[in-house]
């Protein structure tokens, strides 16, 4: 159980870590440093946009518009905060036995 715990926690360092770089792209296609005419530019930003845009989708619909300010990947790593706190507490409880306060 421990080790399926292991890898939920894996899973949600590695969706934070998408989505941050995501973010970072994003800034710095908006500020024009990096130039999506580049191939490869634009193929990791296609990439991350394809991963990213359907756990997206949801919460934009839900969020007020606030124009071109997106909230939606503020929301997603709030609960991915929480999942992984929810994560840790029951690996924490099965570790210790029950001993453990949730």
């Amino acid at each position: 159980m421990l080790i399926l715990l292991e890898i939920i926690q894996m899973l949600l360092t590695i969706a934070r870590w998408i989505i941050i770089i995501h973010i970072v792209l994003s800034l710095l296609i908006a500020f024009n440093v990096v130039n999506t005419g580049s191939d490869f530019v634009r193929s990791v930003w296609n990439g991350l946009d394809g991963l990213t845009e359907p756990v997206y989708r949801p919460i934009r619909r839900v969020l007020p518009d606030f124009g071109s300010l997106d909230l939606s990947p503020m929301v997603v790593l709030i609960g991915l905060s929480i999942i992984d706190i929810i994560v840790n507490r029951l690996a924490l409880n099965i570790a210790t036995g029950g001993a453990a306060p949730l």
